[in-house]
């Protein structure tokens, strides 16, 4: 039994049609709905519309189903721990039971502060001339120092570095700094709005007196309330890493690491409390063991992303790799998947077949002359699929033989 392979997909919009999907050789889709505010309920009508769509050329072509949901996003007032997050609170629970009504069983969430990740340039020339996803170090400073000029920020960077950064700012142009800023700023994935200077720095400013501590205690708070319900409705929730995994723009990152996840999974030591194994964002601290997490987390990873990144001689620095390339050691981590999904069939408990996608393909042949979403276009998440299925297939044959 090998993973459930499935591709995101951003709805009506996506320059990637499911057909595109269907034909990568997918049987599962991951999407949203991204057109429902933050913090409202999706309702069953609403949901039932997405799956229709998943689904409307099944009598045709191979069929797809809505296999995950990426994500149900937390409101800003749960992760800040305001007096209205009970509200909504139960409105994240009313969406899972409208979910689980319609068959949903997979939920992804993730508890970054204020963005959900983070990249300096969404067009970075690898070698063989295709683009890639990168963050770089210094240029996340000059934002933070030069443009955004955000109080304190001083004391976040090493002194040379925030001097290469003001270097680099002055020989910047208008057309450059506006770029940076622009991606910096960028909304929730599928949504095409993004912030403004004035509007992110307010809201870095609601998060002034949230520490680390306070965080995670807002974190395990809204788990404990939500998971348990998730359990009863047969619905698995897993949470996304930190992207990047380490503090940024003053803000707390707290499920950057193994222990992280550990103290997580005690907060509510249910099933339903799992984990979206992020090798891509994970990967990025050489002091995260992937395969020994995927071992010691076991029947906790209900989602899988597969992707790799390479860190560069400043290692804060990194970009996205081709998925058999890179700082992940990708054959240990999908042998140990191999093996978690054996060990699931033997026991006869769980979800056997786990679903999976390949995250951050590289922008390459005709996509280079596309719009797509950073990361998200066809062709080099093909490649990273058919990639990732090759590798998986070889695994599971050599350990049959």
């Amino acid at each position: 039994m090998g993973m459930l392979q499935t591709m995101r997909w951003f709805g009506p919009n996506d320059p990637v049609s499911l057909m595109d999907i269907r034909q990568a050789g997918c049987t599962g889709v991951v999407t949203a709905l991204h057109q429902i505010p933050v913090g409202a309920v999706w309702s069953v009508e609403a949901i039932e519309e997405r799956k229709q769509l998943v689904e409307a050329a099944n009598d045709r072509y191979s069929p797809l189903h809505w296999a995950v949901v990426e994500s149900l996003p937390v409101h800003e007032d749960i992760k800040k721990g305001n007096p209205d997050r009970s509200t909504y609170v139960e409105h994240y629970k009313q969406s899972l039971r409208n979910l689980a009504a319609c068959g949903i069983q997979t939920v992804c969430y993730n508890f970054m502060p204020v963005l959900d990740w983070s990249r300096t340039n969404l067009t970075y020339e690898m070698p063989d001339g295709s683009r890639a996803l990168r963050f770089v170090w210094e240029d996340f400073a000059v934002f933070d120092l030069c443009i955004l000029k955000r109080a304190g920020a001083e004391t976040d960077y090493e002194p040379e570095v925030a001097q290469a950064a003001r270097h680099r700012f002055d020989q910047m142009t208008a057309q450059e700094i506006t770029q940076l800023s622009n991606i910096v700023l960028l909304g929730l994935p599928g949504s095409e709005e993004a912030f403004t200077l004035d509007t992110f720095q307010g809201l870095l400013n609601e998060y002034a007196t949230i520490d680390d501590q306070a965080l995670r205690e807002n974190l395990y708070y809204f788990i404990r309330e939500v998971a348990p319900v998730a359990d009863e409705l047969g619905i698995n929730l897993c949470i996304h890493p930190d992207d990047p995994p380490r503090p940024l723009l003053g803000l707390p990152r707290v499920v950057s690491t193994e222990a992280d996840l550990a103290q997580l999974m005690d907060a509510c030591d249910v099933v339903a409390n799992g984990i979206t194994f992020c090798t891509g964002s994970l990967g990025i601290r050489p002091d995260n063991d992937l395969p020994g997490m995927i071992r010691r987390f076991g029947n906790r990873i209900h989602f899988i992303h597969l992707r790799t990144t390479k860190r560069e001689d400043d290692p804060r620095n990194f970009h996205e790799a081709d998925h058999l390339a890179g700082d992940v050691d990708m054959y240990a981590v999908v042998k140990e998947i191999v093996l978690e999904q054996q060990r699931r069939a033997q026991a006869g408990t769980g979800v056997t077949s786990i679903p999976m996608r390949p995250d951050h393909g590289h922008q390459m042949l005709d996509d280079l002359y596309k719009v797509t979403y950073p990361g998200y276009s066809a062709i080099g998440r093909l490649r990273g699929l058919a990639e990732l299925r090759g590798l998986e297939f070889g695994i599971i044959r050599s350990l049959a033989e």
